[in-house]
């Protein structure tokens, strides 16, 4: 959430061997890792190993602890890439599944379901609120101690604060009762329908161009607009702050039983206003200015950051899809691959990133957005949000309005 400070620090304070610009992928690439390993690790605490959740979470912290002591000792670019990109994000994930699945298994009841997702949007918010205030947290840490020291104050305070979370999580009893059933196998025949692959694509094809800004646009500030390094992570920090908000709003859009809304209609509302934001505030950014850069800030950030908040209504139309073909469906295994399909878009966002950047590099073609070496950037962070909102002509009303068959 926060990566963007470190990249500009590492950007304009390079000391390390190998290419400054392969910085630029360790954000995204940490986001895919962690969640590409969410399919994967959502499988094995839902059934076989739920008894162990809590300890996996404290594994994972210290494991995500020694990967950023492990970072603070890096010589060569690939070092950060593989500690903070990959060993830590690993760690986090561990930290983040098991407790995750807990959170759906409260609400798996059928008294209770209706709210699962505002309990979602609720909880995902939180991630807005710490998003909102490390980037001063580092600012303050690179600009007093350097990248060194301060990768090993923020190994201590995460590993603090993750131990002394897992152990306020209780795994529900049910799921520890149902272990004992060792016939019981996950249920994946939802693998066979078009609306699970319906979703996924659109999530990562969103996920590809919702990690770009969090990583670029500090850089952006400082390289283009010329924004001191308090402005550039303020910027960060817009990005952040609506989605505290955002994410319970749209879970309770996806829950609402006043006006309903399909779950194609909210995922579209999050994938087209985030993209229209990129197209018009971000790409029309002119040198100098900071208006624009604010205005796009906050409405990608309200917008795209609750993109995730509204699977908990597409697994919900995923469980009625599975009950009229009178199929099971494992709602913690369907988040996960949820998670993984992010994960696919992240990494594949961070790789293309690179060469975006080079493309763009060329030659200088205005004032604008456009027109700066990130003007290829933007454009593919615009059409990538826009394609998160794909599922919408799959809807049975516009199915019937544009003649799909």
């Amino acid at each position: 959430m926060s990566y963007g400070v470190l990249q500009e620090y590492y950007f304009d304070n390079w000391t390390l061997q190998g290419g400054r610009e392969l910085s630029g992928i360790i954000g995204t690439t940490s986001n895919g890792v962690m969640y590409l390993s969410m399919p994967v690790l959502f499988a094995l605490f839902t059934k076989p190993w739920a008894r162990y959740r809590q300890s996996a979470a404290v594994g994972g912290a210290l494991i995500a602890c020694a990967s950023f002591i492990l970072s603070s000792r890096s010589q060569h670019v690939w070092h950060l890439i593989a500690t903070q990109g990959v060993l830590a994000a690993l760690g986090c994930a561990l930290v983040y599944s098991p407790l995750t699945l807990s959170l759906g298994e409260w609400y798996n009841a059928e008294n209770r379901i209706c709210n699962r997702a505002v309990a979602y949007g609720i909880c995902l918010s939180t991630k807005n609120v710490v998003g909102s205030v490390c980037p001063f947290i580092f600012r303050g840490l690179l600009e007093r101690y350097g990248f060194r020291t301060a990768l090993v104050i923020w190994a201590a305070i995460m590993v603090g604060t993750a131990v002394l979370s897992i152990s306020l999580i209780q795994t529900p009893q049910s799921s520890l009762t149902m272990e004992t059933h060792r016939g019981r196998k996950i249920p994946w025949q939802f693998l066979k329908h078009r609306i699970f692959w319906i979703y996924s694509i659109a999530t990562m094809l969103q996920s590809a161009g919702y990690g770009i800004p969090q990583t670029y646009l500090s850089e952006y500030a400082r390289n283009v607009s010329a924004l001191s390094p308090q402005l550039s992570t303020l910027l960060i920090t817009l990005i952040n702050v609506p989605g505290i908000f955002s994410s319970a709003f749209f879970g309770f859009l996806s829950d609402n039983k006043h006006f309903r809304l399909s779950a194609p209609t909210v995922t579209a509302i999050s994938a087209l206003t985030s993209a229209l934001a990129a197209f018009l505030f971000w790409g029309l950014a002119a040198r100098g200015g900071i208006a624009m850069l604010v205005l796009f800030a906050l409405t990608f950030g309200f917008f795209a950051s609750a993109y995730s908040a509204t699977w908990a209504g597409v697994m919900n139309d995923m469980e009625k899809d599975s009950a009229r073909r009178n199929e099971a469906v494992d709602s913690g295994v369907l988040y996960g691959l949820l998670n993984g399909a992010r994960g696919i878009g992240y990494v594949s966002g961070g790789l293309l990133s690179v060469p975006l950047i080079k493309a763009g590099s060329g030659s200088s073609m205005g004032d604008f957005g456009y027109g700066t070496t990130y003007g290829p950037l933007i454009i593919f962070t615009g059409l990538s949000l826009a394609s998160g909102g794909w599922g919408l002509i799959f809807s049975p009303k516009w199915k019937n309005m544009l003649h799909l068959r």
